[in-house]
């Protein structure tokens, strides 16, 4: 059985933590693991293989988590743009054999009755090889209006339903006959690819081709175009509500999708005052009562707890304001490290740059910003021109704007530069890429 992960969605109601470039699955929260990497380590234990679907931009991050886990077997489609669950499940289908089984499960839920988990996916296993469509129900434990809801008869699914206010939720729970819907799914890849063809066929045939001109090496990546022209729709709209060859196998697995501060209060020890504080620094409080604060090098988030889904209304905020903080924290993560803004005004900035063993940076230049480099430790290997020399601790070098220029690391060690950038215009799309490794933004 192949285990697909999704890995898409930026996690915005756990904003400030999570952004676009660093969302929930990827954050250490518990155990110094991320979400994603105890999802590998549950279902590596059922599944002989994983097949990841990932955005483009957070494969390195899901590459080095599983690194840290030493997995094999893992494979990983990359989507230029999200197209939400239907379209990234069909593609990940497409390149398996249709015998296949499969279950597909989100990168960033919490299961923590792990003999249990193995249970329900066991029973959904069997109802799969009978060629049924089966989705995992979680048994509810309070009248919870953010997730949608399964009404079943017995393992027969009789509808599925929207999010509910909380006099429908309430009725529900008491109906016994309600699950939550997990967003989690086993079925043959032959059956689930049959009846996406018959009741969304636009997706199948736009997914169908995009699979055919998908891009091939030691990763899958679909074309930009292709994806683009994909409808956008969830799998439980394309296919799930229509199908009659549905089943729910109800859950009770001590499931959360930490879909809030909330949510994640009731996964992670209170101090004294019963508050869950998440702080890169102490933070002191008086006569506040039931509250969140979350601080980070940039945002400081202060909320009643109960009202933390609302969150998601700062953040519509930032993005129509154009806002950076939705997307990125200080620390950005690339393929060859990661980078740190410790100080940034109008006509400079300084970075902290880690560059990894054996990594380097695409070959680039400027045409506004003037750049100097001290290591701070390690060894660097600069190009400037047509010249390369080697800077070891407390030296130096200056590349003024227009000169091409590349910074390696050709050691085994982590190398640690400091930048300052001086110029007119010092934004990150201040970069004319000459040569990359991989088709990013660095």
């Amino acid at each position: 059985m192949t285990n697909i992960i999704l890995c898409g969605g930026n996690g915005t109601r756990l904003w400030p933590m999570s952004r676009t470039l660093m969302p929930k699955q990827f954050i250490k929260l518990f155990s110094n693991k991320s979400l994603f990497q105890f999802t590998v380590e549950r279902n590596s234990k059922i599944c002989s293989s994983h097949l990841i679907v990932s955005n483009a931009e957070q494969y390195f991050l899901a590459k080095d988590q599983l690194e840290e886990l030493d997995v094999i077997n893992s494979r990983y489609l990359l989507e230029p743009i999200g197209r939400n669950t239907a379209p990234a499940i069909a593609l990940a289908c497409l390149f398996l054999d249709k015998n296949e089984m499969v279950l597909v499960t989100p990168s960033d839920h919490l299961i923590k009755d792990e003999d249990s988990y193995k249970k329900v996916v066991k029973r959904a296993q069997e109802l799969a090889s009978e060629n049924y469509l089966v989705t995992f129900g979680i048994k509810p434990t309070f009248a919870e209006i953010g997730f949608g809801y399964i009404e079943s008869d017995g393992e027969n699914v009789k509808a599925f339903h929207e999010k509910p206010n909380v006099e429908k939720a309430t009725e529900y729970l008491n109906a016994g006959n309600y699950y939550w819907n997990s967003g989690m799914f086993c079925f043959k890849v032959g059956v689930f690819l049959e009846e996406l063809k018959k009741y969304s066929p636009q997706i199948y045939d736009k997914s169908l081709e995009a699979y055919k001109n998908a891009k091939q090496d030691n990763m899958i990546r679909i074309v930009y175009e292709d994806m683009l022209n994909i409808p956008i729709d969830s799998i439980d709209y394309a296919v799930m509500e229509k199908s009659n060859r549905v089943k729910v196998v109800a859950s009770d697995i001590s499931w959360s999708d930490v879909g809030s501060f909330d949510a994640l209060c009731e996964e992670l020890p209170n101090d004294a005052n019963n508050n869950l504080i998440i702080s890169e620094k102490p933070v002191h409080t008086i006569d506040i009562k039931d509250s969140i604060i979350v601080d980070t090098n940039d945002v400081l988030l202060v909320s009643k707890k109960g009202s933390t889904q609302k969150i998601k209304e700062i953040v519509t905020t930032l993005k129509k304001e154009k806002s950076t903080l939705t997307d990125t924290h200080l620390t950005g993560y690339r393929p060859w490290g990661t980078f740190t803004i410790l100080e940034e005004q109008d006509g400079y900035k300084i970075k902290r740059i880690e560059v990894k063993p054996r990594k380097r940076l695409s070959l680039q230049r400027h045409k506004y910003r003037n750049e100097h480099w001290i290591v701070v430790s390690g060894q660097a290997t600069v190009t400037i021109e047509t010249n390369t020399f080697v800077l070891n601790q407390n030296e130096s070098t200056y590349i003024k704007a227009g000169d091409i220029h590349r910074l390696s690391n050709n050691t085994e060690e982590l190398l640690v530069i400091i930048e300052a950038q001086v110029g007119s215009y010092t934004g990150e799309d201040d970069i004319e890429r000459l040569e990359d490794d991989f088709d990013r933004k660095e």
